[in-house]
């Protein structure tokens, strides 16, 4: 059986991602390892940081000598350091957000990143912009952060953190094809947003296991 180590760097996707891969990827064996100080580290110094990077990297080495034949790194805001343990790890690190942006790119030419944080901001950017070379395709991309909603997410008041995701979407709306959502943890806004604007939202969870199941049968 395909063993799959999920590595968080924080606990608000344990539960759903445990609950999508029984409905959309149920042949696999799931384990989690989650460290939640690691995403409140990365706040704090608004960047990731070398202890960050390094403990990252400890655990995609835990993960492959626990027995996982795929990593799937589930924090856009480490994505660099995903990318870096992909070339380094024993086993293959699949970005939970890789096939929501290759998704992105083929949809519109201006694409608009939502974010609750700007340390995920700017690695999701560039995430779309690696998938739109591959692609070959021209891409502008739009920044929305809704600023102070992780905060008002982690502190329980779900009300603002989504008033405030949708306020960032309407402010850029106008300058959009379609939007993705930096953060898993957003995933719950895809259709609000949509009916919102008038334009399509990709999410990064249910995507991400289906990219995986893909890349799984590619192997």
């Amino acid at each position: 059986m395909t063993r799959i180590f999920c590595v968080h760097t924080a606990m608000a996707l344990v539960g759903p991602l445990t609950e999508i891969f029984k409905e959309h990827l149920p042949e696999v064996k799931l384990n989690h390892i989650a460290d939640d100080s690691l995403i409140q580290e990365v706040i704090a110094h608004n960047e990731v940081t070398p202890a960050v990077r390094r403990r990252l990297l400890a655990s995609y080495m835990a993960a492959a000598d626990a027995g996982a034949d795929v990593i799937f790194n589930t924090c856009s805001s480490v994505g660099d350091v995903a990318d870096m343990g992909n070339l380094i790890a024993p086993v293959p690190v699949f970005r939970i957000d890789r096939p929501m942006a290759a998704k992105a790119v083929t949809m519109g030419r201006r694409i608009g990143v939502i974010s609750t944080l700007p340390t995920t901001l700017e690695p999701t950017c560039r995430l779309v912009e690696g998938e739109s070379v591959k692609a070959g395709c021209e891409t502008e991309i739009v920044r929305g952060l809704a600023d102070g909603a992780f905060a008002a997410g982690q502190s329980g008041d779900r009300a603002t953190h989504d008033r405030l995701i949708a306020e960032a979407a309407q402010r850029i709306a106008g300058e959009v094809d379609v939007f993705v959502l930096a953060q898993g943890s957003m995933a719950a806004m895809e259709q609000p947003l949509s009916e919102l604007t008038g334009k399509p939202v990709l999410s990064s969870p249910v995507s991400g296991v289906e990219g995986l199941r893909q890349f799984l049968k590619l192997r």
